[in-house]
């Protein structure tokens, strides 16, 4: 009886992994809808809309700046919204920048049922720039897309028509994004379980893991680029950072900053991500 009862436990492994990784699909793709409410006083800007191919309406706030100044689109990161990219908003806007910031397709107060790390959101971000153009006229275009917002950047059909990118923490594929997220939560031995989560976002989604591979798209961007990656990072490592901009085009740059993991990079070295930014942008937008 004893031995029946191991047995029967030992297969049940199985089954209560793959519920697991089921679950988990359901919780990495789910809407992550959040009231963000106004924009911050010391901001001056209005509330604005647009819509996007991905079929919603988008929602963010629109801060006009200094006419020759050039004009910033703002991509958070996933299961965020615009208010991440608040403190990138006032230093930029500070120095006469013009500014959009917006929430993604299911994010924050836009529209949308489902996350899709990038694939329904490469449709927002030109949506993005296109708004950008009509209201900031003649002003050259730089975007700066953390996370799944760099990657929706990278991914978008066609290519963003912008003139500078600042790309930070973009998985170069899925696979290894899907990888990195299982082996933390479930430990080394779920990345045989990448598959099947795979598989969850086909049919669930539609969306292919071949839809899903920035690296095999920033090779044909000949927009100027600055990489930003965390030596620290476990979602998206080091190792994946570095092939990705070996990957890229020419021109390019790559910053490293020290001790930083997932998290918001603006905050981890502040002085300095905000020098090196407003090097990068006043080079290739004024």
């Amino acid at each position: 009886m004893k031995l029946r009862k191991i047995i029967l436990a030992l297969a049940a492994i199985p089954v209560i992994s793959l519920c697991a990784v089921w679950l988990e699909g359901i919780e990495l793709t789910k809407a992550a809808p959040q009231k963000v409410g106004e924009l911050p006083p010391d901001l001056k800007g209005s509330s604005v809309q647009f819509q996007s191919g991905s079929g919603a309406m988008i929602r963010g706030w629109f801060l006009p700046g200094q006419r020759g100044s050039g004009a910033v689109a703002l991509m958070h990161g996933v299961r965020s919204n615009r208010c991440s990219m608040l403190d990138r908003a006032r230093f930029l806007s500070h120095v006469g920048y013009a500014v959009l910031l917006f929430d993604f397709q299911a994010h924050g107060e836009s529209e949308g049922s489902h996350i899709t790390f990038g694939s329904l959101e490469s449709k927002d971000a030109p949506a993005a720039i296109q708004f950008l153009r009509s209201n900031a006229p003649g002003e050259k275009i730089g975007v700066v897309g953390v996370s799944m917002g760099g990657a929706a950047a990278v991914l978008a059909t066609p290519r963003l028509d912008v003139d500078a990118l600042v790309i930070e923490m973009v998985y170069p594929t899925i696979d290894e994004a899907v990888n990195n997220r299982l082996t933390m939560r479930l430990g080394h031995w779920s990345r045989v379980f990448t598959p099947l989560l795979e598989l969850e976002l086909r049919t669930r989604l539609g969306i292919s893991a071949n839809d899903l591979r920035p690296i095999d798209h920033v090779g044909g961007l000949t927009t100027p680029k600055l990489f930003i990656a965390g030596s620290k990072d476990i979602h998206t490592t080091l190792e994946e950072s570095q092939r990705l901009y070996d990957t890229a085009s020419d021109p390019k740059e790559f910053w490293i900053i020290q001790g930083a993991a997932h998290v918001d990079l603006h905050n981890a070295a502040k002085t300095e991500y905000e020098h090196r930014l407003l090097e990068f942008f006043s080079k290739h937008l004024r």
